[in-house]
C-alpha cells in the first residue's frame, strides 16, 4: 500500500535530457505530413489535439515518443490518460505477448488469469467493491454501470454534473457535456445535469469566496424535488473532471454527497475511467476523500494501453449483473486480464502510487511559481499526475483565454512536448514512471511557451 516515502522512478524508464526532447525537423515534418494526408483521405473524425498538431508517431518507450521524422518528445499525455505506466512497460508487454500466443478469446468463460485478476481487485479496491464485469471501452462500462443502477434500484432517472464526460454513446452523452444533433435533439429521458463545485469558478460560495458544498447539496435536493419525477436511481459523476480541464472539487464535496445519497436512497456511481489505477496516486481517486462508491467504472490506465475496462460494484449490488445481460464479446478476454493484472503488479512492485503522489507535489510547486510569473495563468492544479493550468485574459475577471490555450499547445509541441489541449485549459497527464528532471523539463517548456504566447497576444 501507499506510504509517505519518496520513491525513485524505475530505471527502465530513464530518459537522457541531453537527447530528449530532440527536434530534428520542424514538426509536423515531411513524413508526418505525407502519412497524415494519406490516412485522412479515408480516416475521419479526428480529435482536436490531432487537428491542431497532426504529427505521426512511430514508437514510444517509457515517457518518450518518437515521430516518423525522428523527432523525440517528452510525453505529457500518456495516450490521453491511458499509458499511465509509460509506453511499452516491460512487464505489461511481456504479459500481453505471452497470452496472445496462448489464447486470445473464449467469450466469458472462466480462465485462470481472469480469476486471479478479480481476486486481486477485491483485495486492493476500497470497501466492499467485490462484484466485477469487464469491457473493452470506457463508454461501454459507463452504459453497463447505468444498467446496474436501474437494476439495483428499480428506478430510471440519473443526475450528472456540468462539464462531466462519460463517453460518446447516447447514454454517456446524455450525462455529459457533448452537444451534437447526431445524438438526438434532447438528452435521453430521465437524464439531468446540475452544477458541481469548482474550486476556481464556484457558483455557490461561502463568505470567503470558496465553494460552499452545502449549498450545492441543497440545490440538488431542491432540483430532485422540483425537476424530476422522484424516480432517481443515482448520481453519476467524475471525481475530477478530465475532459472539462482537470477540474478539482473541494475536499468536503464527495463526503457530503455520499451522506446525502445514503439519506435519500440514491446510489452513487463514480466514473473513474480516467482517474483510476495510479493516475492520482491512489487505486481509485475517491480514496482521497475516503468515499466508497456503490458503482465505479475503471479504465484507461487499467490496461496501460490495452483496451480493457471494468465495472465494480459493492457486495450487495453484484447480483444485479445477472439481470442486465452483462457479458460482452471482448470483455475479460485473456489478453486483457493479463494486461490488467500486470499493471497492478507493476504498480505495487515499483511503488508507483507513491511515485504519482510525489510527482504531483513537485508539479504544483513548479506551477505555482509559473502562476506568479505569468499574467495569463489564472489557476493551477494537480492531484498526482492529473494536472491542469487555466489560462485567462485577466486574473480578476477570469475570462477564458482560448486563443492562448491553442497557441501554447502548438508552441510546446514544436519544442518537443506531446500533450493535450482543452480550450483555455492546458491538460497534463505524464506517465507515473516519469523522473523528476523530466517532469520539470516538460514544465519548463510550457513556461517558455506561455511567455512567448503572452508576447504575441497581450
Amino acid at each position: 500500500m501507499a506510504s509517505n516515502k519518496i520513491v525513485s522512478a524505475p530505471k527502465w524508464a530513464h530518459l537522457d535530457l541531453n537527447s530528449v526532447p530532440d527536434i530534428k525537423v520542424v514538426p509536423p515534418g515531411p513524413k508526418s505530413n505525407s502519412l497524415h494526408a494519406r490516412c485522412t483521405k479515408y480516416f475521419k473524425g479526428l480529435s482536436e489535439q490531432v487537428k491542431l498538431f497532426p504529427v505521426v508517431f512511430d514508437h514510444g518507450k517509457g515517457c518518450e515518443l518518437v515521430d516518423v521524422d525522428g523527432n523525440r518528445y517528452i510525453d505529457f499525455s500518456s495516450g490521453i490518460y491511458v499509458t499511465t505506466l509509460g509506453h511499452c512497460h516491460p512487464k505489461v508487454t511481456e504479459a500481453v505477448q505471452a497470452m496472445a500466443g496462448r489464447m486470445m478469446n473464449c467469450h466469458d468463460f472462466t480462465t485462470e488469469i481472469k480469476t486471479r485478476l478479480v481476486e486481486k481487485l477485491a483485495e486492493i479496491l476500497p470497501g466492499d467493491l467485490t462484484g466485477f464485469q469487464f469491457y473493452d471501452s470506457g463508454t461501454t462500462a459507463v452504459e453497463a454501470g447505468q444498467r446496474v443502477l436501474r437494476a439495483a434500484t428499480g428506478k430510471n432517472e440519473m443526475i450528472s454534473c456540468f462539464y462531466d464526460y462519460h463517453g460518446k454513446t447516447y447514454g454517456g452523452v446524455s450525462l455529459g457535456h457533448i452537444r451534437s444533433s447526431v445524438y438526438g435533439v434532447c438528452r435521453a429521458p430521465g437524464m439531468y445535469m446540475v452544477p458541481r463545485p469548482n474550486t476556481y469558478r464556484p457558483l455557490f460560495t461561502k463568505p470567503d469566496g470558496t465553494p460552499d458544498s452545502d449549498k450545492y447539496i441543497e440545490f440538488f435536493d431542491e432540483f430532485i424535488d422540483k425537476g424530476t419525477v422522484g424516480n432517481v436511481a443515482g448520481f453519476v459523476l467524475e471525481p475530477i473532471q478530465g475532459w472539462g480541464g482537470s477540474i478539482m472539487p473541494p475536499d468536503d464535496f464527495f463526503p457530503k454527497l455520499r451522506k446525502y445519497c445514503d439519506q435519500k436512497g440514491i446510489l452513487l456511481m463514480i466514473d473513474e475511467v480516467l482517474t483510476s489505477f495510479g493516475r492520482t496516486g491512489k487505486w481509485l481517486c475517491m480514496e482521497h476523500w475516503d468515499v466508497v462508491p456503490d458503482i465505479v467504472t475503471i479504465g484507461k490506465g487499467f490496461g496501460n494501453g490495452f483496451p480493457v475496462t471494468c465495472v465494480a460494484v459493492r457486495e450487495k449490488f453484484k447480483e444485479s449483473f445477472e439481470s442486465i445481460s452483462a457479458s460482452s464479446s471482448y470483455g475479460g478476454n485473456p489478453m486483457a486480464c493479463a494486461a490488467s493484472l500486470a499493471c497492478i503488479e507493476a504498480i505495487e512492485e515499483e511503488n508507483l502510487l507513491e511515485r504519482a503522489t510525489h510527482l504531483g507535489d513537485l508539479a504544483i510547486k513548479r506551477m505555482e511559481k509559473m502562476k506568479a510569473d505569468h499574467p495569463i495563468i489564472g489557476d493551477v492544479r494537480a492531484k498526482g499526475c492529473l494536472m491542469g493550468i487555466e489560462l485567462v485574459k485577466g486574473k480578476a475577471t477570469k475570462e477564458p483565454f482560448n486563443a492562448a490555450g491553442k497557441l501554447v499547445y502548438q508552441k510546446a509541441f514544436r519544442k518537443g512536448l506531446a500533450w493535450i489541449p482543452a480550450g483555455h485549459i492546458l491538460r497534463m497527464s505524464p506517465p507515473i514512471v516519469m523522473e523528476d528532471e523530466v517532469l520539470l523539463k516538460g514544465l519548463d517548456i510550457i513556461d517558455e511557451s506561455i511567455g512567448e504566447a503572452e508576447k504575441e497576444l497581450l
